[in-house]
C-alpha cells in the first residue's frame, strides 16, 4: 500500500534491489544503525526517490526458537526507535521533504509501532479488567465512561479480528489451510512483541549500536505448498 501511495517504505532485509549509484548518492548504509534497511527505504524517500515491490514471494525462514526471535525482534524495534529518533533531529526538513502524508507515515510506522508494542499490555488489561468489573455499563460510569471503554474494546478487537483474517487468508493461499492453533494464539504473540519492545528500550539506553545476532536454519519442520513439492524450513 505503502509504495503504490508512494509514501516511504520502510524496507526489511530480504531481497532488496538497489541501483548502486542512487544508493551511494544518498549516503550509504548508515553502519550504526541495527535496522539499516529501514532506514535506507526513509532516505530514499526523502532524497525523492520511490520503492517499488515486486510481486514475487521468498523462502525467508520465520524464528522458531523463543530466546532467539526475542534477539531478532527487540533488534528490529531498537533500529525501529534509532531511525525514528534520526530523521526526527530536524521534523521541519523531514515534514518539508517527505510532505504532510510522508511525514505521518514515518511517525505510524517508525515511532507508532514501537510505542503501540510498549503500551500494548496496559491498555489490554485496562480493557479486561473494565468488561472484569463491570463497569463498561455500569449506570454510574455516565457516558464518558463506556464510551472510551467501548471505543477500546472495539478497536482491540477490529484489529485482532482483521490481523486473524489476514492471517487465515495468507495461510490457506500458500498451504491451502490455516492452522488454527497458530491464528488462535496471535495475541500472546503480540504480547511477546510487547515484552521485545521493552527489551530493546533499555538496549537502546544501554547498547543502542550492538547488533543482536540471529541464528538461522533451525526450523525442521516439512510443509508441502500447492502445487508444489514438500520444502523444509
Amino acid at each position: 500500500m505503502l509504495a503504490a501511495l508512494d509514501l516511504p517504505v520502510p524496507l526489511g532485509g530480504t531481497s532488496n534491489h538497489f541501483r548502486t549509484e542512487v544508493r551511494r548518492e544518498i549516503g550509504g548504509w548508515d553502519s550504526h544503525n541495527v535496522t539499516e534497511d529501514a532506514d535506507l527505504g526513509i532516505r530514499l524517500a526523502r532524497y525523492g526517490y520511490s520503492t517499488g515491490i515486486l510481486a514475487a514471494a521468498t523462502n525467508e525462514e520465520a524464528n522458531c526458537a523463543l530466546v532467539n526471535w526475542m534477539k531478532q525482534r527487540s533488534r528490529w524495534l531498537k533500529g525501529w526507535l534509532q531511525t525514528w529518533l534520526v530523521h526526527m533531529r530536524d521534523p521541519v526538513a523531514l515534514w518539508r521533504e517527505l510532505g504532510l502524508r510522508g511525514f505521518l507515515v514515518v511517525q505510524a510506522t517508525m515511532f507508532g509501532v514501537f510505542f503501540s508494542a510498549l503500551v500494548h499490555p496496559f491498555f489490554t488489561a485496562w480493557v479486561a479488567y473494565v468488561i472484569a468489573s463491570g463497569k463498561l455499563l455500569a449506570p454510574q460510569a455516565g457516558l464518558i465512561g463506556p464510551l472510551v471503554g467501548g471505543f477500546g474494546l472495539a478497536v482491540l478487537g477490529a484489529g485482532y479480528g482483521v490481523a486473524a483474517l489476514c492471517a487465515r487468508k495468507g495461510l490457506r493461499r500458500l498451504y491451502g489451510r490455516a492452522w488454527a492453533m497458530a491464528i488462535l494464539t496471535m495475541p500472546v504473540y503480540w504480547l511477546l512483541i510487547s515484552v521485545a519492545a521493552w527489551l530493546a528500550l533499555w538496549e537502546f539506553m544501554r547498547t543502542p549500536f550492538q547488533w543482536n545476532k540471529t541464528s538461522h536454519g533451525l526450523s525442521r519442520f516439512r510443509l508441502r505448498p500447492r502445487g508444489g513439492e514438500s520444502k523444509t524450513l
